[in-house]
């Protein structure tokens, strides 16, 4: 699919995670199916990130966009009974802003977390999903100390205040292979196919692959507060995080 495409769809959210509205074309509509866009800012779920929601505006209707199917196209979901635009038609596409700010904001700070845990204790991540706000994070991490908790919190609250700059770069698969420690999961869960990996770097604390919309600095994060943390079997520890609103 490449980065910058998904199918017939050019992907604006990965080319600037604060666009909100922009105008499209219709390239396919289905009440069932859904509908192709020939540009999209809906970032369409992955790598634990959920769906945007939003809305389609045309001769004055309005189509809520609840989530995604991807395939060989990209289809947005519409809302249940609400109507779907004419094939070819130019439309105006909205996505719902607080919803992906929060989960834009969550996703940095779960980069935050891996990169302080990886660096700190050595451990990869096995795991994890969000949602606007909270998430988890599960870790290879065998042994804990008895403080951990507060610790994590503290150190990764530490990165926020330092309000690091968050870089994205696109690499040929080669190069961004060969970078160190870029695969921060237990495998490698970079399509074979790809050729481009996409960057996303926490400068000075955490390089890694990955496909979802990020904040342009740690401290527009916000406080992270550590929920709780689980064990997940003999080697697996689940660290739950929640930001403050």
């Amino acid at each position: 699919m490449g980065v910058t495409h998904h199918g017939r769809t050019h992907r604006l959210d990965l080319a600037d995670p604060t666009l909100r509205e922009w105008t499209c074309r219709v390239l396919a509509a289905d009440p069932e199916q859904g509908i192709v866009l020939d540009r999209s800012a809906f970032y369409p779920g992955g790598g634990g990130q959920p769906p945007d929601h939003g809305v389609l505006l045309w001769q004055g209707v309005q189509t809520r966009i609840v989530g995604t199917r991807k395939g060989d196209d990209l289809w947005l979901i519409p809302a249940e009974g609400d109507p779907v635009p004419p094939v070819g038609s130019e439309v105006v596409g909205a996505v719902e802003d607080a919803r992906r700010t929060m989960l834009m904001r969550t996703h940095s700070g779960l980069h935050v977390l891996c990169g302080v845990v990886f660096r700190d204790f050595g451990a990869l991540v096995t795991g994890g999903n969000m949602e606007p706000g909270e998430a988890r994070m599960d870790f290879n991490l065998p042994e804990v100390p008895p403080d951990f908790k507060a610790r994590i919190e503290e150190l990764v609250n530490a990165e926020v205040a330092a309000d690091r700059s968050v870089a994205v770069r696109v690499l040929p698969r080669a190069e961004a292979l060969a970078l160190p420690d870029i695969i921060r999961t237990q495998s490698n869960l970079i399509p074979p196919e790809e050729q481009e990996v996409r960057i996303v770097d926490i400068v000075g604390l955490d390089v890694q692959a990955d496909g979802g919309t990020h904040v342009a600095s740690t401290a527009q994060i916000g406080k992270v507060q550590v929920v709780k943390v689980e064990s997940k079997g003999r080697a697996n520890r689940r660290v739950r995080v929640r930001l403050a609103d």
